[in-house]
């Protein structure tokens, strides 16, 4: 019999691995202590408040911020790597920030696009918007604004409500069911859901990456937004300083690259219908 997936369980043992791994033993039995009956058929209720008092107890224990993100990024959902390694490849090729990022804002288009099957002019207001994981470079930093959960889009797109919208905009079901009521939690909580961010940059440059909360809905912002701060030997190089490294290979146009990609992704989802 196929085991039933539960949410709450696999991210507690995620929760617990970082603890021990960055605070020790110790640390991690304080933090975890009320957990050991959660489960996703616990009352949300419960979950709330376990994960309220867990936050608080985590802020106490752990004094220095960069070990708590640690912590907390260790935590995150993860974008499945196997749809990075285009991307990975052609940045290790040519070692250029920007047409990585083209190339996962392309790859995130085409989910909205083929998967979610959003009409065009969505799209656009999605992209207008900034919303997605390729972000928007600002120096040697990213700027990524989380889109909506996916399965609430639409509700959030035709609610006016501010509350009501932040409700539908999280993706982590627990925030979700804190604002609906009069909780809170730490916004140390929220770097779980930076993690994802981080995550996807540290697969395609195979470097570490920091990365920061800039606004939250849980924290009463409009958005999620957090910023992806690059190493700094990723300073923005010219294609032709590029080339250069690459002992004068010529590069093709990023409009061309990205191109090529898209004719093979649109064949993959003709091929899956």
């Amino acid at each position: 019999m196929q085991e039933t997936y539960d949410f709450e369980r696999t991210w507690l043992a995620k929760f617990a691995g970082c603890l021990d791994e960055v605070a020790g033993e110790e640390i991690r039995r304080e933090v975890m202590a009320g957990s050991e009956d959660l489960s996703s058929q616990s009352s949300r209720q419960t979950v709330i408040a376990w994960s309220k008092s867990a936050m608080e107890r985590l802020d106490a224990a752990v004094g220095d911020e960069a070990e708590r993100r640690q912590i907390m990024t260790g935590c995150a959902c993860q974008y499945p790597k196997v749809n990075l390694q285009e991307i990975k490849q052609k940045y290790a090729e040519t070692r250029d920030i920007d047409l990585a990022r083209q190339m996962l804002q392309a790859q995130f288009e085409d989910f909205l696009k083929n998967v979610m099957r959003l009409d065009d002019a969505l799209i656009e207001e999605i992209v207008r918007r900034g919303w997605g994981s390729a972000g928007v470079k600002q120096g040697n930093t990213i700027i990524a604004t989380k889109i909506p959960k996916s399965g609430f889009l639409i509700e959030y797109m035709q609610e006016t409500d501010p509350e009501k919208k932040r409700q539908y905009y999280c993706h982590c079901p627990r925030i979700r069911d804190a604002l609906k009521t009069s909780e809170t939690l730490s916004p140390t909580y929220c770097y779980c859901g930076a993690g994802f961010y981080k995550g996807i940059r540290e697969e395609i440059l195979q470097q570490a990456v920091e990365v920061e909360i800039l606004e939250t809905v849980l924290q009463g912002g409009e958005v999620c937004k957090v910023a992806i701060h690059l190493p700094p030997n990723l300073v923005a190089r010219s294609r032709q300083q590029i080339a250069a490294e690459l002992e004068g290979a010529a590069l093709p146009p990023p409009d061309e690259i990205i191109h090529q990609v898209r004719e093979a992704r649109d064949a993959e989802y003709a091929n899956l219908r």
